[in-house]
């Protein structure tokens, strides 16, 4: 069996403590060396940030929102002891934990700390596939002789160097195949260092629950309840077959799951079609400020996130759910691509003004498509809107002073609904 010490980095015989530094963090496995497939996830990240940022909220619950409007767009490790979850209404997110500190997202604080980790990932390995500014998926086949060290010790190695440079935490998740890697990141977090081998497949995701899929929602879960799937036996008693007739594509997806199965591979170069972001209310909504002021919200995000990968998009999209789950959808093409804010939040708000009222909702989401690098976004200008390229370079100063000073310098009357 091999195992390392996660914090000298040192490869060492399984024991309860490092014998050459005396930690406790030594992981051992029977396949420790032999997996090449990873999934790095930052721990909080948002709060984490602000964490390392300002000192004196170490010990405090910390909620990344909205006001009280709003919702959680992410809670630190102690607020969540306390039962606050990320898309959780701040309101209820408040009742549980009234002692928060309740900070409004500074996205382009994230992108740049998220864009550090990206550049240490890529230092390991070519094949870094980014999920989201806090999440990729690594393959780190044939880097060993590169490195002079197993993949799991550049693993060990890139979340030290997080937290020693950068201040942020990440756990990791090792294993054989993508879906694997990314179920054993979330099983020991936060600092966490998972490994699934290739032996333990079956026995391991015997008894779990299908939710731990990537993908099921509550919507997919309530058919998978219909059908008696509630754990990966339940997916192994149906023919291949039968779950493709009653599931369609996802029903194939499922049998290959079920036994660990994901032929998937990692690219660095997967054509991105979209970046979107959407959020489900507690309560179904027709209230304009509300709608307005969550779609604010999230044209915030996927601007940050276009601003991270940096992209841009050609194309705004909005989306609303009903409570029957009946959808609407909205697209429009832009005069230029963009990946600001306003941009998006204003078209997005035109396309929602031209739904009318159809609600109550119980979903709202907005995104950009047909995507561009980022130096073809933003740089002509509209003879109808002759102050677009001054709303572009005020946005971008924005970015700037709030990077320096804090979220609060520079606040939008929107932000605040």
């Amino acid at each position: 069996m091999h195992a390392i010490c996660r914090d000298c980095l040192s490869q060492v015989a399984p024991a309860r403590r490092c014998p050459h530094c005396g930690s406790p963090r030594v992981k051992a496995h029977e396949e420790l060396f032999a997996l090449q497939i990873a999934h790095m996830d930052c721990d909080a990240f948002f709060a984490s940030v602000e964490k390392r940022d300002n000192p004196e909220l170490a010990d405090k619950p910390v909620i990344i929102g909205g006001g009280k409007r709003g919702v959680v767009s992410t809670a630190c490790y102690v607020a969540r002891i306390r039962g606050v979850r990320s898309a959780m209404p701040m309101f209820q997110a408040l009742k549980l934990c009234p002692s928060a500190v309740v900070i409004k997202p500074r996205m382009h604080a994230y992108v740049e700390v998220s864009r550090q980790i990206r550049a240490m990932m890529d230092e390991l390995t070519p094949d870094v596939e980014p999920l989201s500014l806090d999440e990729a998926f690594m393959d780190l086949s044939g880097t060993e002789q590169l490195h002079g060290a197993p993949p799991a010790v550049m693993l060990a190695r890139l979340v030290k160097r997080m937290k020693d440079e950068l201040g942020i935490t990440g756990s990791i998740g090792l294993s054989h195949n993508k879906f694997l890697a990314k179920v054993a990141s979330d099983l020991d977090k936060p600092r966490g260092f998972s490994v699934i081998g290739k032996a333990e497949t079956d026995a391991f995701l015997y008894d779990k629950p299908v939710r731990l899929i990537w993908g099921i929602g509550p919507a997919a879960q309530a058919s998978l309840d219909k059908a008696g799937i509630r754990i990966f036996a339940d997916l192994l008693r149906w023919e291949r077959r039968d779950l493709a007739a009653r599931f369609g594509s996802m029903g194939d997806r499922l049998w290959h799951l079920a036994r660990g199965e994901d032929r998937r591979r990692v690219s660095a170069h997967a054509p991105m079609k979209s970046i979107t972001n959407e959020t489900t209310f507690f309560e179904d909504t027709a209230n304009p400020d509300i709608l307005d002021g969550h779609l604010w919200r999230l044209a915030e995000k996927v601007s940050g996130r276009a601003k991270a990968k940096q992209k841009a998009g050609r194309v705004v999209s909005l989306k609303l759910k009903r409570a029957n789950h009946s959808a609407l959808t909205r697209r429009i093409s832009l005069r230029d691509p963009t990946q600001m804010a306003e941009v998006i939040y204003r078209t997005a708000r035109e396309l929602l003004d031209q739904v009318g009222d159809q609600g109550p909702y119980r979903l709202l989401g907005c995104g950009i498509a047909d995507l561009v690098p980022e130096s073809q976004a933003d740089i002509t200008g509209d003879l109808l809107d002759p102050q677009a390229i001054q709303r572009a370079k005020a946005e971008r100063a924005t970015d700037a002073i709030r990077d320096r000073f804090g979220a609060d310098a520079i606040q939008k009357g929107r932000a605040l609904r």
